[in-house]
């Protein structure tokens, strides 16, 4: 889906209340669109959860975009953990 798309519709569901986050391939659009939680990852478009055939490193990104709902104050935007 397309950056822009998903960070609007963010916002919107977050107005009613439900809290949302989302992965992010490309830094620029999602900081014009400010949704509410993203994590920005390092990978060419169409591989949001990194390379193929890498369950250790795909669920890694799962659990570090999951932890944001933790963070009452996260800033918006975290760029994914360089720990791979």
């Amino acid at each position: 889906m397309c950056n822009q798309s998903v960070g609007l519709i963010q916002r919107a569901v977050e107005e009613v209340g439900i809290s949302t986050v989302s992965i992010t391939l490309v830094e620029s659009i999602t900081k014009r669109v400010k949704p509410p939680r993203a994590l920005l990852v390092p990978y060419p478009l169409g591989y949001p959860l990194g390379e193929p055939n890498n369950p250790t490193l795909q669920h890694a990104i799962i659990a570090e975009t999951l932890a944001l709902f933790e963070c009452d104050e996260a800033p918006p935007i975290l760029k994914a953990s360089q720990q791979r």
